[in-house]
């Protein structure tokens, strides 16, 4: 049973309190019986986590301590790894459960470290962090002293992820989604801040997305956006032919130049980039707990500023800006 009950409660009071309707609605068809094959797999998971209440907690580290190696003994943390195991892949982390290390695809603390010495304080902020995946960045951002967190991403297995770290440490301020941003009711400036981060080259229109990040927030909350950017002028943007690094749906790759002035167009102000990075196979890689293709089989095996459909290598930037 997936029972998001205690964090609806926790919504009265906040300006979210008046999407509870729209949200309950969305959740409730993602999870519906018959809606997605492996949620009856992914929901015994959930049903089969030990009974246990992580005492050692530290959301303020690279890799996210959610209880002690001594909390378990050796019989339970054999088959707690194998039900975590069970929902493979893994893409946003690391972890460290009970002992157990879950090594993720992305080095996601890598890219919090660029991030958190830019932006507004997040202490009593509400968060919303779009695309979230497992949450690493929510529980960040919870570490951070943030008053409430929503993650949403619509796949539903990373919102089982989630959910099986928060089975093991039930923070009331925290939760992700099974919902796209498109879901959310518009209108209202419900945050404080919002995260967008790996999200809008896959979005067919992405000043539209930029518009319903702007909608999430208040007037003078802080967008942070991070995305694939290419060299360029102002008015250039990459638009692959077909695949990109092998993704089916990248739409439009921006100058940054262009990005800054889809940013302004939108709707926001202060639009800064505050970090521009080349991601390597260091920081994505096939791991144990994805064991899929990665970045490495993405690029081009002869040049590695290429990648394998000859287009330049993702490099990322993080621009900040504020709701007008």
């Amino acid at each position: 049973m997936i029972d998001f009950t205690p964090f609806w409660a926790r919504l009265e009071g906040t300006p979210l309190a008046a999407w509870r309707p729209a949200l309950e609605a969305c959740v409730g068809r993602a999870v519906a019986p018959g809606r997605h094959g492996h949620l009856p797999a992914w929901r015994a998971v959930l049903d089969a986590l030990p009974s246990v209440i992580a005492r050692h907690v530290d959301l303020d580290r690279d890799c996210l301590l959610i209880g002690g190696a001594d909390e378990l003994d050796e019989g339970e943390r054999a088959r707690l790894r194998a039900l975590l195991r069970q929902l493979i892949p893994w893409r946003k982390g690391p972890f460290e459960v009970f002992g157990i290390h879950i090594d993720t695809e992305w080095r996601s603390d890598w890219k919090w470290r660029r991030v958190s010495p830019h932006i507004a304080p997040l202490a009593g902020r509400r968060v919303l962090d779009v695309g979230c995946g497992s949450g690493y960045h929510c529980w960040r951002a919870a570490g951070a002293g943030a008053e409430l967190v929503v993650g949403v991403d619509p796949s539903l297995l990373y919102v089982i992820q989630f959910l099986a770290i928060h089975r093991l440490h039930p923070l009331p301020s925290i939760m992700v989604l099974p919902v796209a941003l498109e879901d959310l009711p518009q209108g209202g400036g419900a945050f404080d801040t919002v995260f967008s981060m790996g999200v809008i080259y896959h979005r067919r229109s992405p000043i539209d997305h930029l518009f319903r990040l702007r909608d999430c927030l208040r007037p003078g909350g802080q967008l942070v956006l991070e995305t694939l950017v290419v060299d360029g002028p102002q008015g250039y943007a990459l638009t692959p032919a077909g695949r990109y690094a092998k993704m089916r749906n990248v739409w439009f790759i921006p100058s940054l130049p262009t990005l800054e002035r889809w940013l302004s167009r939108a709707g926001f102000a202060q639009v800064r980039c505050v970090d521009v990075t080349q991601t390597t196979v260091a920081e994505q890689r096939s791991t144990e707990w994805m064991p899929g293709e990665s970045l490495c089989d993405f690029l081009d095996p002869q040049d590695a500023c290429r990648t394998v459909e000859g287009y330049p290598a993702p490099q990322r930037a993080i621009v900040l800006a504020e709701r007008r």
